[in-house]
């Protein structure tokens, strides 16, 4: 199956309740500021955000007002307005210099399959003959360190670590020492799953942030954040808090096979204009894949390629 139809199966959801709501609505045939209304809410209710369904229906309105239109049109007209909106968004290349090693932090909340991505992208860069290894910075979880061990032994790929509890600023320190030492490519530093309004964790992560720098005063080459699309408006929080923090300058999108709130990355691309580089559907290291604005913005509507 290509990532396509599997984006498709993956934003079912999303675009069942859009595409049968916009059935349901224009009825009429005609586009007026009842049915725009409705077009709005429709929006609203698959997680567009309030400020990226106006602008979307505003657009969309002085296009098509008081005219007859059917379903097709409405939604291929939709889909233009959302590629629009994403296309700024769409991630170009991901390791952007010749920096080596190019370093990657890793940021997000607990369970937004973090530490899964890490293990997806770096057999990609794997495969594409990089030399790749971890720094299993989340010293709290040992479950945490253990995922990642996985990851690093199904791709034959070097991991870092230290004991349970141990300083990870410090452990960050060594490890990147040791892949500058290795000639590696590229290093993922899986930090621990940070809850926004944590103020002490967030700045352990500023500390490592600064620790890194003393060994390489350009990196972080990439934060990446990776946020879980079954979380709504909570996302947008995040980003801002992330960004805020640690400067996070790319984002990677989860779980959207376990949402109808697929509007989401289109709400979080309106207001940010960060790079999007990945999106994922499902569990498997194919289930991940770079993102195309208007793939997804066709798939949201149920249109064909």
């Amino acid at each position: 199956m290509s990532f396509w139809e599997k984006l498709g199966l993956g934003l079912k959801k999303t675009s069942a309740n859009i595409t049968g709501g916009i059935a349901d609505i224009f009825t009429k045939k005609k586009l007026d500021a009842a049915t725009l209304e409705e077009l709005e809410e429709l929006l609203l209710e698959a997680d567009f955000g309030v400020e990226t369904a106006m602008r979307i229906v505003s657009e969309f309105s002085a296009q098509k007002q008081n005219k007859e239109i059917t379903d097709e049109e409405i939604r291929t007209l939709l889909a233009q307005n959302i590629e629009q909106i994403l296309q700024p968004c769409e991630g170009k290349t991901l390791l952007d210099s010749p920096a080596k090693p190019y370093v990657i932090l890793m940021v997000g909340v607990n369970g937004a399959g973090k530490t899964t991505t890490i293990g997806k992208i770096a057999a990609k860069l794997q495969a594409q003959g990089k030399k790749v290894s971890f720094i299993a910075a989340d010293t709290f979880r040992a479950a945490a360190v253990a995922q990642l061990k996985v990851w690093a032994e199904r791709s034959n790929i070097r991991l870092f670590s230290g004991p349970d509890g141990c300083d990870s600023a410090g452990l960050c320190y060594d490890g990147l020492n040791a892949a500058i030492k290795n000639g590696d490519d590229v290093v993922f530093i899986d930090t621990a799953g940070r809850l926004q309004n944590k103020s002490g964790l967030m700045a352990e992560l500023e500390k490592i942030v600064r620790v890194i720098k003393k060994l390489l005063p350009e990196a972080p080459h990439k934060v990446l954040l990776t946020l879980d699309a079954t979380t709504g408006q909570n996302a947008v929080a995040q980003v801002q808090t992330f960004k805020d923090i640690v400067g996070v300058n790319g984002l990677i999108v989860t779980k959207l096979d376990g949402t109808a709130k697929g509007g989401i990355l289109v709400a979080i691309a309106d207001k940010y204009k960060l790079p999007i580089y990945y999106i994922g559907v499902g569990e498997q290291i194919d289930d991940l894949d770079e993102f195309k604005a208007a793939d997804y913005a066709r798939q949201l509507l149920n249109l064909p390629r």
